[in-house]
């Protein structure tokens, strides 16, 4: 049954703009509106750091925007951006909204097959990729791609890589850029995500909906200096929010290029950051880290974490160690559904998942589509100024959207009579690891091309540091043994990221069954929690 919810998208969208949360306004003119209010980007880097104000990026992004434009790159087109958190990734985020292209930027870790795939759906006519990182050799990578008519050009950043165009000669290269869009309601970025499908989802956003994440805060910014600490590994819709944070003016944001919690703790402490964003293993990481080396961590004045399940204890122990940690819900679809706020009580910040951002709506619905009581689970169901507008595939958005354009997040939660949520469980087949989104469906998919397979089942495995690893029941052909190291094998010659790869194997005759043949997940996941008591 269908669940009863109508309402006027139309009218929505008068009332998100009435309210201050929709303008008219695009990013590349929050852009010139910060660039005068000031800011500064710092880049934490073993081999490429560096320090920018925002007046010189936003000098530097018009020119890189030019060799864009010199490439024939020009309004919808798709820049595809495979790069770490280095200075031009924050360029050419900045330069392909100034000529009304729209970027995609990619998880440097992805393989060809993820690679290929988000390349060939998304028709990105344009690659940035580093040449050479943490061991990921690109040359090699783009060799393996299939064959891609709509891809007219590589640039490689950093390193030298036959076939493609040095970052140098690329800027070398200029003609003149179209006027900046003026549509606020364009897509302007796609952020490919994974969730119940094998092959990863491209989410579709706005100038409107990526500025609504921010506008709530801007008369703030003006006022008070915001200082922030990126965690995010580039390609996550929260790594171009934190990019985004920057172009709101009077912000000096750090990236890490790589994780490493005494370097975020030290960070922290010398340039005393204001706000953080991560997964519970950052949270966890630093603050084992601050503990350990006398980190003082007061400045925080909000550490958000989601991403993966967050334990109450996570919350307590931060506040100790004299900073507000809030739990928060979202994803890329919906980047900040709910969250509390630093000031709220300590049991809403660590018990629940907050409050609906503002002009969020949460609705939690029962199995016949109504509106479950207070305290009662059911199915979450989200509507909001920075909700996504759209997969690439329009054939993902029948079962994305209800009626009036509300988004089912495919979690299940239950709301409390303060209005605060919390997330209860996901019907999503998902495996969230230190924040990364994994298809159990695809992992299994790869499993199931190994001749010594004939059957698997992929379900989380709790972990103390990442959330959740990958765990894969098998069951073998017959004559067939198989251990942990052929499988990861296996997974590198399929050339699949590495955190997709099973961490744990359970080797099994039989997999527990509905009457139906489905797998029941749920009794599998039980087996580990029973085995790891």
């Amino acid at each position: 049954m269908k669940p009863n919810i109508v309402l006027d998208r139309a009218a929505l969208a008068a009332q998100w703009r009435k309210h201050g949360f929709h303008a008219d306004a695009t990013l590349p003119s929050a852009f010139d509106h910060a660039a005068r209010l000031g800011g500064e980007l710092v880049f934490i880097s073993e081999t490429r750091p560096g320090r920018y104000s925002l007046d010189d990026l936003h000098r530097e992004a018009r020119n890189v925007a030019g060799a864009l434009s010199a490439l024939g790159i020009g309004p919808k087109d798709v820049v595809a951006v495979q790069l770490p958190n280095w200075v031009e990734n924050v360029l050419l985020f900045h330069a392909s909204l100034l000529i009304g292209a729209v970027l995609l930027p990619i998880v440097p870790i992805y393989g060809q097959r993820e690679l290929g795939f988000i390349l060939a759906e998304a028709q990105a006519k344009v690659l940035f990729i580093p040449g050479k990182w943490r061991g990921i050799d690109y040359s090699a990578l783009i060799a393996r791609l299939p064959h891609l008519p709509k891809l007219h050009h590589i640039v490689s950043v950093v390193d030298t890589v036959p076939g493609t165009l040095d970052w140098k000669e690329f800027l070398r290269q200029q003609a003149p850029a179209p006027p900046p869009p003026t549509d606020p309601d364009e897509v302007c970025v796609i952020v490919y995500t994974s969730g119940t499908t094998a092959e990863p989802k491209g989410v579709k956003h706005t100038h409107n909906t990526l500025l609504a994440e921010i506008r709530p805060d801007v008369a703030d910014r003006a006022r008070i200096p915001y200082v922030n600490l990126g965690l995010w590994p580039a390609g996550h819709i929260a790594a171009l929010l934190s990019y985004l944070n920057l172009y709101m003016g009077n912000s000096r944001v750090t990236l890490l290029e790589q994780w490493d919690g005494a370097v975020a703790a030290r960070l922290v402490e010398e340039t005393r950051t204001t706000f953080m964003s991560g997964t519970p293993f950052f949270l966890i990481n630093m603050a084992e880290a601050a503990r350990r080396d006398g980190r003082d961590l007061s400045s925080l004045a909000t550490f958000l974490v989601g991403g993966a399940a967050v334990t109450p204890t996570d919350v307590r122990r931060c506040d100790a160690l004299g900073f507000a940690c809030l739990r928060s819900y979202g994803s890329s679809e919906h980047p900040t559904a709910t969250a509390s706020a630093p000031t709220a009580p300590l049991d809403k910040r660590a018990d629940t998942d907050g409050l609906p951002s503002p002009g969020t709506r949460v609705r939690i619905l029962d199995d016949e589509g109504q509106d479950a009581p207070v305290g009662v689970s059911g199915d979450v169901v989200l509507i909001g100024p920075e909700q996504f507008v759209g997969y690439v595939s329009p054939a993902l958005d029948d079962d994305a959207f209800l009626p009036g354009g509300w988004f089912r997040t495919g979690d299940v939660g239950y709301l409390d009579a303060d209005g605060y949520l919390t997330i209860t469980d996901r019907k999503k087949d998902i495996i969230i690891r230190g924040g990364e989104n994994i298809s159990a469906k695809e992992v299994e998919n790869i499993l199931l091309t190994h001749p010594g397979i004939l059957e698997a089942a992929c379900v989380a495995t709790p972990d103390p540091l990442y959330g959740e690893r990958v765990c894969a029941f098998l069951i073998l052909r017959t004559g067939h043994v198989l251990g942990l190291p052929d499988v990861i094998a296996h997974f590198v010659a399929a050339g699949i990221a590495k955190q997709k790869t099973p961490e744990r194997l359970e080797i099994v005759t039989d997999l527990p069954r509905t009457a139906s043949g489905k797998v029941k997940k749920n009794v599998l996941r039980d087996q580990l929690r029973q085995q790891l008591r």
